[in-house]
């Protein structure tokens, strides 16, 4: 299925999107047990009736089961190094294997019918029925597999009861059919509530960590963000400069606005290679990775002055220009740091920040004393 087909189908939020894929491989109990009975009954119907249409489908069924069980143990050892594109591409593998295994086993329908064996189409049937039941268990996860994998299926089996001159096979073949849109929108409801309830997980998960009024990570995220960064680091302190007056002046509300539209510029600021956070009032926090040396630290300085530079445009409150500023704390630290005290790197960042502040705003300072304050400007 090409990706653009498969996108209608495909979760917005990637970590939802991930999580459901993930279930999705967790499904080895399931297919083990379907691919050892698929493969026992086919060799079995081989053997009895020395028939070579049932010797190539116990091939085919050998080999798609195979590969499914394979693709399980392959996901589950490199899942944690994939990106937002590599879960997709394996959404995509896991659908393509199900529904090749699902033909498999319609073929095999369709060839016990074809020769009339009647305890083969029994055997068959069972095991398309059991796959079937074992694939409900996928519906709330991923429907499109279900259906798409089920109407493979039932195809094979569909069509051979409509060409067998009999009205029973002919009836039983539009029973399937009406199996399929039974199934369909059994899917759509199980698949809808569970999506529903891991929402409201990830929704609870993100209150814990993000500020609910700008959207940022919390002193809480920022902390876990912190012990996990490796190797140097720029942390930045920014407090707004004349945020106060404007929230008396305009009301909360447009101080609420202000402080999201601050929100978006330090996001835009820091890019995909650190995080801002919010933590409390109008100080916010960036944390960046940085090369070591004085190269670091010249990272460190033209980021703060970017930021300074950013939050000193004009901000639109309800069509009005609203004009404030900001001042910044530097740090520069390692690893090493946080592992002995990350309390006292924030102590010595807020320092830099308030002095930055005395010295009358607009400025960025470092914590290091020796080194002093620095204009936005430079």
């Amino acid at each position: 299925m090409p990706l653009t087909m498969l996108s209608r189908y495909l979760h917005p939020d990637p970590r939802i999107r991930r999580e459901l894929v993930g279930l999705l491989y967790t499904s080895l109990p399931q297919v083990s047990a379907i691919g050892v009975m698929s493969v026992t009954g086919a060799v079995t119907l081989a053997v009895m009736s020395g028939d070579t249409g049932y010797a190539v489908i116990s091939v085919f069924i050998l080999i798609t089961a195979a590969a499914r069980v394979y693709s399980l143990f392959r996901y589950k050892s490199r899942a944690a190094q994939f990106s937002d594109a590599d879960v997709i591409r394996w959404e995509r593998l896991y659908g393509a294997g199900a529904s090749a295994f699902g033909l498999a086993l319609g073929l095999l329908s369709y060839r016990a019918l074809q020769i009339d064996d009647d305890p083969g189409a029994w055997i068959a049937f069972g095991l398309s029925m059991s796959f079937c039941v074992g694939m409900v268990s996928r519906a709330a996860i991923r429907p499109w597999i279900i259906l798409t994998t089920a109407a493979i299926l039932l195809t094979p089996t569909i069509t051979a009861g409509l060409l067998r001159p009999e009205l029973a096979y002919k009836l039983g073949a539009v029973m399937l059919v009406f199996f399929w849109l039974t199934l369909r929108e059994a899917s759509k409801h199980l698949s809808a509530a569970f999506v529903e309830r891991l929402e409201a997980k990830h929704r609870l998960a993100r209150q814990a960590t993000h500020d609910f009024l700008t959207g940022l990570p919390n002193r809480a995220a920022f902390f876990q963000a912190l012990a996990e960064t490796r190797g140097d680091f720029a942390i930045i302190a920014i407090d707004l400069d004349g945020f106060k007056p404007v929230n008396d002046r305009h009301g909360h509300h447009a101080g609420d606005d202000l402080l999201r539209q601050v929100a978006e510029r330090l996001s835009f600021c820091i890019g995909n290679t650190g995080i801002a956070a919010r933590f409390g009032g109008d100080e916010f926090m960036m944390l960046k990775p940085i090369a070591t040396g004085e190269a670091g630290r010249a990272e460190a300085l033209a980021l703060a002055r970017q930021a300074i530079r950013d939050l000193s445009m004009p901000f639109l409150l309800t069509d009005i220009p609203v004009h404030i500023g900001a001042s910044a704390g530097i740090l520069v630290g390692s690893d090493a740091d946080t592992a002995s005290s990350t309390s006292q790197l924030l102590e010595r960042v807020d320092r830099a920040l308030y002095a930055a502040k005395r010295a009358g705003g607009g400025r960025c300072a470092w914590s290091d004393e020796d080194v002093g304050l620095e204009r936005a400007a430079g």
